[in-house]
């Protein structure tokens, strides 16, 4: 038996537990003990036990794993401080696509002290694991969000919309935080050309960089909200699984109901209808 792991009862064997309690167990340890546990339970004859120490390898494995993802993930903002830069943030926006509501800009820079694993495109989260991350990012971040509204969109187009938008978060993180204003800029695909902040488009780069996905994360659950609160008054349009994008049932609520103020007329010129 290793001396660095207790098991629990101060049993001195495996074969003194049951499988059940020897789960419980292994679950509740730190992920530096994993290994020796791993060992320890692989020991046991039961083919319950041992399998206990191959789940603990395969969360090692994917501990790993993660490790390594999240070091890819950050290798923009790496090299962007090997170059003198520490004020490194991320931009992304959510809502280009849907026929009603603004876009949505999150400007975010990570405090790299945090463990940041989970973070990735928020468009392959679940809608739980965006929430909860959503939730460390605003807690344990630098941030600010802006966005354009549909009339804004309407009269400047959707990319204009998206950069103004941008900006507006690089001001809501100055705004929010004390006059703070990045060195540096990753921002997804997009080139703010008016701005003086050193900055780098990187195509994709809400699944390639740690801070454009945050940014994203924190923009997305922030359109889905404001999504949320407008189905609460027009339940019609099913705006609280459509996000509003163009599905059957939002085309069809425009044809019975009409457009609403929020709607993008430049997205819509077929339904000319306004609702009231």
């Amino acid at each position: 038996m290793n001396r660095d792991i207790v098991l629990p009862g101060g049993a001195e064997q495996t074969n003194e537990l049951s499988a059940s309690v020897l789960k419980a167990w292994s679950d509740e340890l730190a992920s530096e003990q994993w290994p020796q546990a791993a060992e320890v339970l692989k020991r046991d004859a039961r083919k319950a036990v041992y399998a206990l120490g191959i789940r603990l390898e395969k969360k090692m494995d994917n501990q790993r794993k993660e490790e390594e993802r999240l070091r890819l993930l950050f290798s923009f903002e790496d090299r962007a401080q090997t170059n003198g830069f520490f004020q490194i943030a991320g931009i992304d926006e959510v809502g280009r696509g849907p026929l009603i509501g603004p876009v949505v800009a999150a400007c975010v820079i990570l405090d790299r002290g945090q463990d940041w694993s989970g973070v990735d495109d928020s468009k392959k989260l679940s809608e739980k694991k965006r929430e909860m991350l959503y939730e460390k990012i605003v807690n344990h971040s630098v941030y600010g969000i802006g966005s354009a509204e549909a009339s804004e969109i309407d009269e400047i187009n959707i990319l204009n919309a998206t950069k103004m938008a941008m900006k507006r978060a690089i001001e809501d993180l100055a705004i929010n935080f004390g006059g703070m204003v990045p060195d540096y800029l990753l921002i997804d695909a997009v080139k703010l050309a008016d701005i003086s902040i050193k900055q780098e488009a990187i195509i994709k780069g809400d699944s390639k960089s740690a801070s454009i996905a945050a940014a994203s994360i924190v923009a997305k659950v922030t359109r889905d909200r404001m999504m949320a609160v407008l189905h609460e008054i027009y339940p019609e349009y099913d705006f609280i699984n459509n996000k509003g994008y163009g599905t059957p049932q939002h085309y069809k609520a425009l044809e019975m109901h009409g457009m609403l103020d929020e709607h993008r007329r430049s997205f819509l010129k077929n339904f000319s209808q306004k609702r009231g």
